[in-house]
């Protein structure tokens, strides 16, 4: 699986052997224990306050319009500095940045779970993005050096893969009961105790790693740099991109606004993309870019990202604007897809073992397509309840044996010292696909549905979904390399 930093010639070649799985020893068990629980609770952070943030407004006397940069502001910083975040975590070592991420996540949860003001609120949640940026991708690096590339590692990203999943499922339900049994303060206050636990049993178990400074040439030559120019385009252009995309989400693609901010970031990341070719000591080397492993498993995780969380947004103005279900309800009905992808993430690792990455990315996607298509036949009454569970239920399985082969493929055949790099795109790509879904969904179903109903929309919309299912598994396919 492994390969070379430069390109090999394309012959086509059979799967290579791939060998045997050794067995975990106790401690990379209790560092996968560790890891894992970091990224449950920021996977759960993505959705916890959804569901609460209309008794937030009322209790902090956010303005309505206002509201939204409760969650906008957390998913700018998470998407915007998370590619930033990598390569410092490759250059200063990635125990640090993690334990400095979960440490200011730590102290924002408490502030936000003390805040009396919006500005306050807002604050933290920032604060909390700005940590997402930096705990994901470092805790990504971490497990991907703490298994070598293969079986073991595979298996670590499946169950990655399955608990994220699950804790993106589970953050709605846990907001919904903490905020009404308890309050919403206690969405933040949950951060704390698992956070405090993970930074005292993290530098007891995980060893730091730290960049191989090179030998030779002048006195140090071999230090870490960052590449400011670099970090500065594509910050920028990360924020404008996710900023323009929630914006048309809301206000629709003719949006001054949104179009203006997408304008942005083209020019920006354009800009870092020349940055690249000339700097001494580039953020995202041009070589690494240009790697198939890299460029298409990372265009293979943007549209499964964005197509089955938009799928779930369609699904809810299914279920409450057309069979009439409450929240919880609906919420509720989720779960089975939750299920669906916690199997998923722990079937993945036999997938890949079986098929190899590209078999694994295309089995994903032809099941998710398939049980997404069957979507299309949804009516008008809750006697379609039984179809659209075994639907998002099996799609949720196929969708999370893509994104675990999408994270496979996209750090395989690189050094140690750039794993940090490659998680930290793979990372760019999660949050920019949960982010762009939504909008493109949207927009389908707020066309379509002009001159007929909330169903005709949806419809039209899911057909959509599944061409893009379809045509992500068209591109591995044909783009990438089998082995």
């Amino acid at each position: 699986m492994t390969a070379t930093l430069s390109e090999a010639p394309e012959a086509p070649e059979a799967p290579p052997a791939r060998p045997a799985a050794a067995g975990t020893t106790r401690r990379q068990r209790l560092v996968l224990v560790v890891l894992l629980a970091a990224q449950f609770m920021l996977a759960v952070d993505f959705s916890i306050l959804n569901v609460a943030l209309p008794v937030i407004g009322q209790g902090l006397g956010f303005p309505l319009g206002g509201l939204q940069w409760i969650a906008t502001s957390f998913a700018l910083c998470a998407a915007g500095f998370t590619l930033v975040f990598g390569r410092v975590a490759d250059l200063l070592g990635r125990r640090r940045v993690f334990l400095a991420g979960l440490a200011v996540l730590a102290v924002a949860s408490l502030a936000g779970g003390l805040a009396t003001t919006p500005g306050v609120l807002l604050a933290a949640r920032v604060a909390q993005g700005l940590a997402t940026a930096a705990v994901t991708p470092a805790g990504l690096a971490l497990l991907t050096t703490a298994f070598p590339e293969g079986p073991l590692r595979e298996r670590a990203l499946g169950l990655n893969g399955a608990l994220m999943s699950a804790g993106f499922t589970s953050g709605a339900v846990l907001g919904g009961l903490l905020t009404d049994l308890l309050s919403w303060r206690w969405a933040f206050f949950v951060n704390v105790p698992v956070a405090l636990a993970v930074l005292l049993a993290a530098p007891r178990l995980i060893a730091e790693s730290r960049p191989r400074p090179s030998t030779g040439g002048p006195a140090g030559a071999g230090r870490p740099r960052m590449d400011l120019p670099g970090a500065v385009t594509v910050t920028g252009g990360l924020l404008a991109l996710v900023h323009g995309l929630t914006t048309a989400g809301e206000h629709g693609w003719g949006d001054p606004v949104a179009l203006s901010a997408l304008a942005l970031a083209a020019v920006l990341l354009v800009a870092f993309w020349l940055v690249e070719r000339r700097a001494a000591a580039p953020l995202v080397p041009v070589r690494v870019l240009r790697r198939r492993t890299v460029v298409w498993g990372n265009a293979a995780g943007l549209l499964a990202f964005a197509t089955e969380t938009s799928l779930v947004f369609l699904l809810t103005l299914y279920l409450q604007r057309v069979l009439g279900f409450s929240a919880l309800a609906t919420g509720l009905a989720f779960g089975v897809l939750g299920a669906g992808t916690v199997l998923g993430g722990l079937l993945a690792p036999r997938v890949l073992g079986r098929l190899g990455n590209r078999g694994a990315l295309l089995a994903g996607f032809l099941v998710q397509a398939v049980a997404t298509a069957a979507l299309l036949l949804l009516g008008a009454d809750r006697a379609w309840l039984g179809l659209l569970l075994a639907a998002t239920f099996v799609g949720g399985v196929g969708n999370m044996v893509a994104i675990v082969g999408f994270m496979v493929t996209a750090t395989s055949g690189l050094p140690d010292e750039e794993q940090g790099l490659a998680t930290g795109v793979a990372t760019m790509t999660q949050q920019v696909g949960i982010t762009l879904g939504t909008p493109v969904m949207s927009a389908v179903t707020t066309a379509t549905a002009a001159g007929g109903t909330v169903l005709t929309g949806v419809t039209w919309a899911i057909g959509v979904n599944t061409a893009l299912v379809l045509l992500a598994g068209a591109a591995v396919a044909l783009f990438l390399r089998r082995g």
